[in-house]
């Protein structure tokens, strides 16, 4: 039975979050592609469950909270915000980044494109430079400012 893309969306989303990346690779299509800010790309089901599964790995105790998803053909935009405790290594374009300690809200937004019911495209964006003030990476801005 194919899902509808809800349904995978879906399914992807509640896996995510439970930390099953095996039922999230069920979601995933073989020729899968991914973009992220900082220039990440990947491409097939491994590459992108090895993206995913990263963002787990760096904050154990991550979760998203989708605000709302749109559905329209064969794509979902979807709006949400990504939070967690930076307690593993994060992997990024510039290197990696130690474990901070330090809690994130994050907000995302991310497209993705289905066919036959799986994942075949992410592309998700999200403020990269308020993800590494909250890091405590970079300086944040002045109040008021």
């Amino acid at each position: 039975m194919t899902l509808t893309q809800r349904e995978a969306f879906e399914r992807g989303t509640d896996a995510f979050n439970a930390h099953d990346i095996e039922a999230f690779a069920e979601v995933i299509a073989d020729d899968a592609i991914f973009q992220a800010p900082g220039g990440m790309r990947g491409e097939g089901k491994d590459a992108c469950v090895e993206f995913w599964g990263g963002w787990l790995a760096a904050f154990p105790d991550g979760h998203v909270e989708v605000h709302d998803a749109h559905f329209l053909d064969d794509i979902a935009v979807e709006e949400g915000t990504f939070s967690g405790t930076h307690d593993g290594t994060l992997v990024t374009p510039a290197g990696e980044i130690p474990p901070t300690g330090r809690a994130i809200s994050v907000p995302y937004i991310h497209v993705l494109r289905f066919r036959d019911g799986l994942h075949v495209m992410f592309n998700l964006s999200f403020d990269r430079l308020a993800m590494l003030e909250q890091l405590g990476l970079v300086p944040e801005p002045a109040a008021g400012r």
